[in-house]
Parts: structure tokens; C-alpha cells; sequence
């Protein structure tokens, strides 16, 4: 099975932008679909953007034209590149694998936190 762990989560002024890591081990990210999932405090969790095995990227309404997700195979790492950043994209942001085909998520990592200020 695969490990996920996320990086790059900080503080960042209102317009800035952030680079979030999702570092897998244990087996190839290309093995299974991927997510980016964020929570805010008193929120439920929220799907942000993912690609699966058709190929296709998708993004959240609320994130579409200012984040990217991207990969990088040879470092068996997906990335979350957020532009523009917001005071409501506050959040414990986690990547998430499930098996293709399948409709959970089953993999998680800790989380990273990202917060934006005015």
C-alpha cells in the first residue's frame, strides 16, 4: 500500500501563493486515482482537486484558476501549486489515493496546515 506524506504548508498573505507537497512511498502514485482534500476549522472536509486514471484533472469551483495540481514521477510526488490565495482557503490540507476505479479514498496523510492572512 502507499504512504503519503504532505509538506510545504505555512502562513501566506491574502494574493500570495503556496506549494504544497504529497510525497508517496511504499508504491508509485501512478498506481492509484489522487486528491487534494482540505478541512477549516469547524468545516467538513472538502475535495479540492484530484486526477485519475482517465486522465483528467478536476478542481474545485472555489479553486479552479488558481490552483494546480501537478506531478513529478521520477520524485513519485504530486503537487498542489495554490496562486492567489484567500482568507477562505485557510485549512489542514491532505492528499488522499484510492485504488482506480473505486470511489473512496482509502490512503491519507497527516495534513499539512496552510493559513492565510489579511
Amino acid at each position: 500500500q502507499v504512504q503519503l506524506a504532505e509538506s510545504g504548508g505555512g502562513l501566506v498573505q491574502a494574493g500570495g501563493s503556496l506549494r504544497l507537497s504529497c510525497a508517496a512511498s511504499g508504491r508509485t502514485f501512478s498506481d492509484y486515482d489522487m486528491g487534494w482534500f482540505r478541512q477549516a476549522p469547524g468545516k467538513e472536509r472538502e475535495f479540492v482537486g484530484g486526477f485519475w486514471s482517465a486522465g483528467s484533472t478536476v478542481y474545485a469551483n472555489s479553486v479552479k484558476g488558481r490552483f494546480t495540481i501537478s506531478k513529478d514521477y521520477t520524485k513519485n510526488t504530486v503537487y498542489l501549486q495554490m496562486n492567489s490565495l484567500k482568507l477562505e482557503d485557510t485549512a489542514v490540507y491532505s492528499c488522499a489515493a484510492k485504488s482506480k476505479g473505486t470511489l473512496n479514498y482509502v490512503y491519507w496523510g497527516q495534513g499539512t496546515q496552510v493559513t492565510v492572512s489579511s
